[in-house]
């Protein structure tokens, strides 16, 4: 996905992996355990989740990774995608972490407290040094969040401080945050790219080169090393790491934008591991006996993006009726290789760790069905008096995750009687659809795989308030937007996500969006290495420099 125009109150969407060259990378297995099944293939697609492959047992020299597509730079406020994060992780830290369990804990920031509700002070660590040489002030952390905040370099994560009325420095290694209004997803932000602290000298050194070229400045156990444009990207182990020391001295990112490309080096030995594993790669590479394929928790969900609702799909009742007829468990068993898990919930249920229970039942309980009920469906559209009326879905051959669940659309509206028309869209241009009005003129609907990059709902389901980015269809309701805001200013896990739940079932019963299938990460790891995390932690947690060697 080409890097977004600048928006300086708005971040791009989470459909993540679906750009260009990115093929079927996105054709992972879904959260549910559950006994063995066969897929179409005739494959086992039995597995557990977990957060971490096995502890490496020394450290190696240097291992290689397949990478999906080459980042048009590793400036972290441009980073809001698969290429990006996979990288800068390992270089540049946030204030905060995210753990292989999802869950945050210190970074930069050795403490983060919140006196009052419009308040956050965060105390730095000492002595940590930038890959420059540099030490850690609270002088960079203003420098680095306030490019975030600067219209001028239409950060992907502007958003995000919406609610930040200051930024001070109120000690040599403290920085205090006053919100506008309370935020409750402000701190769990400050984990993401959105809280990467850089060196300030080395930026307004680099100029408008960095993150081109060069060095990035930053604190993690890894610096930017050689990178030959169109080919490879290569880390190097920060020996000054204030963290513990990388088990590799280097690690090299291979652009491998073909996904049977991708395979065939795991398969080779030419690269030693990868995320984003093709589903209809999983048989060969779980029985080559060079390697191992593993998975964990990956807060992502496949669906179909509702971006107009002025024609047939104003009608509640015809998207009721097109997600009634919608055959979920087909989609997933030829779509993700018969490895995934049909769902009614927009969000993933990971993303509901901190609920109580009472909360869970509530936010998926009473959800839509997921059966096939055509004849309910049939009788939907003939009240509406749609019978007949076109719809139009963009396709593309950008991978079998969106031409497959275009083609189920289709037949789903053809049972009802719509007129399900698809148009397709060049795999170059299909990025369009997310970040250019013109490119969604006469689509009615695409489909769309979107993760959270907290372990947070609200991240998804904030989607739909009037004026929200990704609210393509411009869907307005206040009581939606007041919940919303509600959640927002709602520090309490519990509290918030009772009414975060709230809109769950509001955004399922409105079909804002038509929910398909719910699928956690992979990873392959061949038999030299092991060590890395499985789950979706690796956009914001240095995982690389838990690599190391398997024997």
């Amino acid at each position: 996905m080409p890097a977004p125009p600048p928006r300086p109150r708005s971040r791009p969407p989470r459909w993540r992996a679906l750009a260009a060259g990115a093929l079927s990378a996105l054709l992972l297995t879904s959260a549910c355990a559950g006994p063995p099944r066969t897929g179409a293939s005739g494959t086992r697609t039995d597995f557990r989740l977990s957060a971490r492959t096995p502890a490496a047992k020394g450290e190696i020299d240097s291992f290689s990774w397949a990478l999906y597509a080459e980042p048009s730079t590793l400036d972290y406020v441009s980073a809001f995608d698969y290429p990006q994060n996979m990288i800068l992780s390992n270089v540049c830290e946030s204030l905060m972490r995210w753990t292989p369990g999802l869950t945050m804990a210190p970074g930069l920031a050795r403490k983060a407290t919140h006196p009052d509700p419009l308040t956050w002070v965060y105390d730095l660590r000492p002595g940590v040094r930038f890959h420059d040489g540099g030490v850690l002030s609270a002088d960079d952390v203003l420098f680095s969040l306030n490019r975030q905040r600067d219209p001028a370099n239409g950060s992907a994560w502007a958003s995000v401080f919406k609610n930040v009325a200051a930024l001070t420095k109120t000690g040599p290694l403290q920085v205090t945050v006053r919100l506008a209004r309370p935020d409750s997803q402000f701190p769990q932000y400050m984990a993401t790219a959105a809280g990467v602290v850089a060196s300030r000298a080395g930026i307004r050194a680099a100029g408008r080169d960095y993150g081109t070229s060069g060095s990035l400045d930053c604190t993690g156990p890894f610096r930017l090393g050689t990178w030959d444009k169109g080919q490879s990207v290569e880390l190097r182990r920060f020996d000054g790491y204030w963290g513990r020391r990388a088990k590799s001295a280097k690690v090299v990112f291979r652009f491998l934008p073909d996904s049977s490309a991708r395979t065939k080096a795991m398969l080779g030995g030419e690269v030693d591991g990868g995320y984003l594993i093709p589903t209809e790669s999983y048989a060969a590479l779980r029985s080559s006996g060079v390697g191992s394929l593993s998975f964990g928790e990956g807060l992502s969900t496949v669906n179909v993006n509702v971006t107009n609702m002025r024609g047939p799909l104003g009608d509640v009742r015809v998207r009721r009726a097109l997600s009634l007829a919608l055959d979920r468990r087909g989609f997933v068993t030829t779509g993700l290789s018969g490895a995934g898990a049909a769902t009614g919930a927009l969000t993933a249920k990971a993303a509901w760790a901190a609920a109580p229970t009472p909360v869970k039942r509530a936010a998926f309980d009473a959800l839509p069905p997921t059966e096939r009920n055509v004849a309910a469906a049939r009788r939907l559209v003939e009240e509406a008096g749609a019978t007949g009326k076109t719809v139009t879905l963009a396709t593309s051959s950008i991978g079998q995750d969106v031409s497959l669940l275009a083609t189920a659309v289709q037949a789903a509206g053809t049972r009802i009687g719509l007129d399900v028309r698809l148009k397709t869209i060049a795999p170059n241009a299909f990025s369009a659809l997310f970040t250019d009005p013109e490119a969604r003129k006469g689509i009615d609907m695409f489909p769309e795989t979107y993760y959270d990059s907290i372990t947070d709902p609200l991240d998804l389901l904030s989607n739909f308030q009037t004026g929200a980015y990704q609210n393509y269809a411009g869907y307005h309701d206040r009581a939606y937007d007041a919940l919303v805001d509600q959640a927002r200013a709602t520090d309490d896990p519990a509290r918030r996500l009772a009414v975060e739940a709230r809109l769950q079932r509001k955004a399922a019963e409105q079909v804002l969006w038509i929910p398909v299938a719910e699928w956690p990460t992979a990873v392959f790891l061949n038999n030299r290495i092991t060590g890395a995390p499985t789950t979706i932690c690796y956009l914001y947690y240095p995982w690389a420099a838990d690599v190391g060697a398997a024997r």
